[in-house]
């Protein structure tokens, strides 16, 4: 028998605030910049967004998420021995996000009559942009897989709107906010049953300059540029490729192949990405997760906000494998192979 982290439940929050392609064509149009609805979705696939309101943080939405998450779980916060947040969007430069959604969550706990609260397990963030789900995941794995944690949240949880320049046509249109949020808990089998079956992490640091923001807090002031560029292009070419590469390194792990892929949830970046991967992997469009449309791209909310929507939707069932992968900044990309 071994040890597996399998996926126990899962859960997602929106901020209220949903904006059309329109909305935001309409506030180019009052800066004097064009576009359209038909521009936007063409090139990207998107036609909606949400946005947080003034005074949201990543850890709100991630609190949210990881409360719909636990509900669906069975599970309370004392259930839980760790605690991981991908997030490029912190709450502050320290603590982590991570430790302040762990006091949300106690909080609530002692609220609703848990008298063990839920403080006390690791908490920490993971941040590796659009790929830092899985990444997250992938740590989790690693680290119930060896005894140290029983029961892991994880979770994507982004407030890209706040790092957005609205004067970029270009980019001010690719993204949204949100979280998303998996419970992992420890399960032994004999490789049969639900669980990671296996993952794949990449990194190419002399491609951080095509996806960043190049600002950082010192001294009491912002040094560089506090505001997202990217290189459209550049990134559009580099991400085709790995995509493909990451998927079929984590299926050879897994000794699986494309044709046992039930599902592929990908990093919802952009529609033409996300059909040339599953076009490369033979995985016809209709058994890919899409939610691009409607959220836009919220880079490390996106995988297991996709992945929730899925499972709420009764697409996503037991006992189906799920391929989900991730490319962002760094530049950083990556797998993971699951059976539910």
């Amino acid at each position: 028998m071994s040890l597996f982290a399998r996926i126990a439940g899962t859960g997602s929050y929106l901020p209220p605030k949903r904006l059309t392609n329109q909305d935001l064509v309409d506030q180019l149009a009052a800066k004097g910049l064009e576009s359209s609805d038909e521009w936007i979705v063409e090139r990207t696939g998107i036609r909606a967004r949400h946005f947080v309101d003034d005074g949201v943080h990543a850890s709100d939405l991630a609190f949210e998420a990881s409360r719909r998450c636990l509900a669906a779980a069975g599970k309370r916060v004392s259930d839980v021995d760790l605690i991981i947040v991908a997030t490029s969007t912190p709450d502050m430069v320290f603590p982590s996000t991570a430790s302040i959604l762990q006091h949300k969550l106690s909080l609530a706990a002692l609220s609703d009559g848990d008298d063990e609260g839920g403080a006390g397990g690791a908490a920490f963030d993971v941040q590796a942009v659009c790929s830092g789900f899985i990444y997250a995941i992938s740590v989790a794995n690693a680290m119930i897989q060896t005894g140290a944690a029983t029961t892991a949240l994880v979770v994507g949880s982004e407030v890209f709107s706040r790092l957005l320049d609205f004067n970029d046509r270009g980019t001010c249109v690719l993204f949204g906010d949100g979280a998303g949020a998996v419970l992992l808990e420890a399960c032994e089998h004999d490789g049969s049953g639900p669980g990671i079956l296996a993952t794949d992490l990449h990194a190419d640091g002399k491609y951080c300059d095509i996806l960043c923001v190049p600002g950082t807090v010192a001294n009491g002031r912002i040094l560089g540029d506090p505001l997202l560029k990217m290189d459209g292009q550049a990134v559009f070419k580099l991400a085709v490729g790995v995509l493909e590469k990451t998927a079929r390194a984590v299926l050879e792990k897994a000794g699986k192949t494309e044709a046992d892929v039930d599902w592929l949830v990908p990093h919802q970046a952009n529609i033409r990405i996300m059909t040339s991967t599953a076009k490369k992997l033979k995985i016809p469009i209709d058994r890919v997760v899409v939610t691009v449309d409607q959220h836009g791209n919220t880079s490390a909310a996106s995988i297991p906000l996709a992945l929730d929507h899925g499972v709420r939707a009764g697409d996503v069932l037991p006992g189906q494998t799920v391929l989900m992968e991730g490319v962002g900044g760094g530049f950083t990309w990556g797998s993971a192979l699951v059976r539910m």
